[in-house]
């Protein structure tokens, strides 16, 4: 299934957000904590940390896509083989 990354709730009134810049690429590894994106939301910008470490899967936001608090922005697989069966989809 993969780890989905939703979008949280940076502050009080964030209600959304775009991805001004996706710093992890499908297909590459990301650990932990790591930056997978810089967010925008009320001309602030925010780094989106990786709630898990494994291989990025999708970007389910294009670049300059705007998401609204909680809905999905990427899945992360957690190895090569989860990677494969999430393509398969």
């Amino acid at each position: 299934m993969g780890e989905i990354v939703k979008l949280p709730k940076f502050g009080l009134t964030m209600e959304e957000a775009s991805i001004s810049e996706w710093s992890v690429d499908v297909g590459e590894s990301i650990s932990k904590g790591q930056v997978l994106a810089i967010i925008e939301s009320e001309k602030v910008e925010m780094e989106l940390p990786s709630p898990a470490s494994g291989i990025v899967a999708k970007h389910l936001v294009a670049k300059g896509g705007i998401v609204a608090v909680g809905e999905d922005v990427a899945i992360i697989a957690a190895d090569e083989e989860e990677l494969t069966n999430l393509s398969d989809d």
